[in-house]
């Protein structure tokens, strides 16, 4: 399977099952469009018998006389005398260099190990500690219902926090590093515990041979220099909640009195991003249908406030609610993501580069083929523990009872449920069968593909379209900085891989 596109002057063409990414001239990208033609229409047909693979079908139709001769009549015909019969002939054989090596029109090798290999006994390697079921903040577009996920206001006490870490650590195997995150509600409303874990788990560390890291997500209201220095020195990575610009900040995330954050949580953390040297942490926007120009919100955090690490998430509400996204916001989001992708190669050629979540992308060292297929995990080796010790899912489950596992004492009860989870891969989803960008998104979240359809194997279309425009955008950046290292300019490579 393969993905042609054009985005910012490249051609580009990217192979589902090796991975590889190639960008070319108008007349290879044009040659490579006739190949999928017709491989895709011979596949089709011969869908009953599977006697072809799609490699060896491409190889067939390159190698074929007639058909090469009938593509040339076609391409001579649409370039003229600006392209020559032998330099189309090159051209074949350049591809057919390609599949021949398996960067082109490669076969799916891991279906049948996708079930397998959650089959195997997992190991737990992260939590999400709900340390606080409540919140200073009101936002009206929360999932967790401001807070509190639709069930009691709370706090986790020390005891509580301390059993879940050592839950973690009898279930986590031989594996030695260990995420915990720090979440809520809003965490710091328990700061003292947040502490109290944070020293009870170095104090494990060595004899239990493991390693934590943690990570705090906060909205920044009860940032102190306390914490700034705490965090600073036991987090690995810190997630602050900012939406941009004043205006669009403080039309959701507001106090129990109605007032906007922005001026109060904006200097609390430029502070924390000064005295953590500038890394670890991201800036976490929300962008709703009231702000589908997000490129401004993280233009202003970039521009107007410092910020370099950066991070904007399509809102998760109720279809039903105004700030919900909705079909006709699709194009301009799309757009969008087109001028941060360009606006970044940009500011990356002046020196000044900023770094955003969704775009970052390793296609050398990238995630390992078991996450590829498997996902996050969720409900095998990541679980949200509520703050009276209840195992989810994630967070986006908490409270849900059709979704409890179990709790910190007794481990996983519903096993019935966690084998579900287990099975809960890119393979498992019909809608994913034909999707270019399956081995990228490893089949979506499990928690809105169940509230866009019901269904935890489903998928959440919206979401899903948005995901391969950032792919689309990811992945011209890196064909973008290939070429720059080469020096050459855009979509003058022919057939080569990235």
């Amino acid at each position: 399977m393969i993905h042609q596109y054009k985005l910012n002057g490249y051609n580009i063409v990217l192979d589902t099952y090796s991975g590889s990414i190639h960008t070319t001239d108008e007349l290879g990208f044009e040659v490579i469009r006739m190949v999928d033609e017709t491989v895709r229409a011979r596949c089709a047909a011969d869908a009953g018998a599977q006697t072809l693979t799609e490699s060896a079908c491409a190889a067939q139709v390159l190698q074929d006389e007639n058909i090469r001769g009938e593509f040339t009549e076609r391409l001579l015909a649409k370039y003229g005398s600006s392209t020559g019969a032998e330099e189309i002939g090159e051209c074949f054989d350049d591809v057919l260099e390609l599949v021949r090596a398996g960067k082109l029109f490669t076969d799916d090798v891991y279906r049948d190990k996708a079930f397998d290999l959650k089959q195997r006994s997992t190991v737990i390697k992260a939590l999400c500690l709900h340390v606080a079921h409540t919140c200073n903040l009101n936002c009206e577009y929360c999932f967790a219902s401001q807070g509190n996920f639709q069930g009691t206001s709370g706090l986790m006490s020390f005891e509580v926090g301390k059993r879940a870490l050592d839950f973690l650590v009898e279930n986590s195997g031989f594996r030695r590093n260990l995420e915990v995150d720090f979440f809520g509600g809003e965490p710091l409303m328990n700061f003292e515990v947040c502490k109290q874990l944070v020293a009870y788990a170095r104090s494990i560390e060595k004899e239990k041979k493991k390693n934590f890291r943690f990570t705090l997500t906060t909205n920044g209201v009860g940032v102190t220099d306390e914490v700034i220095e705490w965090a600073n020195r036991e987090c690995h990575n810190v997630v602050l909640s900012l939406d941009g610009r004043k205006e669009v900040n403080d039309r959701f995330r507001v106090d129990k009195q109605g007032r906007g954050s922005y001026d109060v949580i904006v200097p609390k953390f430029q502070k924390f991003v000064k005295e953590r040297g500038g890394r670890g942490y991201y800036m976490r926007g929300t962008y709703t249908h009231f702000n589908t120009d997000f490129t401004n919100d993280l233009f202003h955090m970039a521009d107007d406030l410092g910020f370099t690490e950066l991070s904007m998430e399509p809102v998760v509400t109720s279809p039903d609610s105004p700030s919900a996204l909705r079909e006709e916001d699709k194009e301009t989001l799309y757009e969008q993501y087109e001028i941060l992708a360009k606006d970044m190669l940009r500011r990356e050629k002046e020196g000044k580069p900023i770094t955003f979540y969704h775009y970052m992308l390793d296609l050398a060292h990238g995630p390992c083929i078991y996450k590829r297929i498997s996902g996050c995990g969720s409900g095998t080796e990541y679980l949200a523990v509520t703050p009276w010790g209840d195992l989810y899912p994630c967070h986006q489950f908490v409270n849900d009872p059709a979704y409890k596992l179990g709790d910190i004492w007794n481990g996983i009860q519903n096993t019935e449920l966690r084998d579900r989870f287990k099975l809960c891969n890119v393979y498992a989803r019909p809608e994913c069968e034909d999707c270019w960008a399956k081995l990228y998104c490893s089949g979506g979240c499990a928690a809105n593909a169940l509230h866009a359809s019901g269904d935890i194997l489903g998928t959440y279309a919206f979401g899903c379209d948005i995901f391969r425009k950032r792919i689309e955008c990811a992945v011209m950046m890196k064909a973008a900085q290939a070429q720059a290292s080469c020096g050459e300019p855009a979509g003058d490579a022919d057939a080569e891989e990235v």
